[in-house]
C-alpha cells in the first residue's frame, strides 16, 4: 500500500480522530460513515481489495450524492431539520473532494469538444455520446456528470 493510495483514507482518519477529541459529534459520525461505506466497497465482490485513491473519491461522491439527493427530498416534504443535516454532512464529505471545475473552464471544454465533433461531421443528438465522452476525459472527476450533459445538450441543441 503506498502512500499515494491511502492518501485519502489516511485524511478520514486523521480528522476522524481530530473530530473525536474536539467532540464533534457531526464529523464524527459523517467520517464514520463515510470510513464505512469505503470499507464496504473494498469487501463488496469475490475478494476484498485495496482502493485506490480514485476509487476511494468515486465512493466519496457517490455518498455526497445521496445526502444532495436526501436534502432536496427532505425540503419538499417540508422537513427542514433533515434537510439541514443532510447539507451539512455533504459539506463535510465534500472537504475531501477534488475542487470543482469552473464553469467557464467548462463551458470552454465542451465549446471545444463540440467544434471537433462538428469537423468530424457528427451535429445534434448524434454527436451527444462522442462529445460527453471527450468532455468526461479532458475535465476528469472535476465536474459532475449531470452538469456535462446538460452543458453539452444545451450547445448541441443550438
Amino acid at each position: 500500500m503506498s502512500n499515494t493510495e491511502d492518501s485519502v483514507k489516511a485524511r478520514l482518519q486523521s480528522d476522524l480522530t481530530t473530530a473525536m477529541k474536539a467532540r464533534d459529534e457531526l464529523a464524527t459520525s459523517t467520517i464514520r460513515m463515510v470510513r464505512a461505506a469505503i470499507m464496504n466497497a473494498e469487501v463488496a465482490g469475490s475478494e476484498a481489495v485495496e482502493l485506490t485513491d480514485e476509487q476511494t473519491v468515486a465512493v466519496l461522491r457517490s455518498e455526497a450524492k445521496k445526502r444532495s439527493e436526501s436534502a432536496e427530498v427532505y425540503e419538499q416534504n417540508d422537513r427542514p431539520e433533515s434537510a439541514a443535516k443532510e447539507r451539512a454532512e455533504l459539506e463535510i464529505i465534500q472537504r475531501y473532494l477534488p475542487a470543482a471545475i469552473g464553469d467557464d473552464q467548462l463551458a470552454s471544454i465542451v465549446d471545444e469538444e463540440v467544434a471537433n465533433a462538428a469537423a468530424n461531421g457528427a451535429e445534434g443528438g448524434k454527436a451527444m455520446g462522442m462529445v460527453m465522452k471527450a468532455v468526461r476525459e479532458r475535465a476528469g472527476d472535476s465536474a459532475e456528470g449531470g452538469r456535462i450533459a446538460a452543458l453539452v445538450k444545451a450547445r448541441l441543441a443550438g
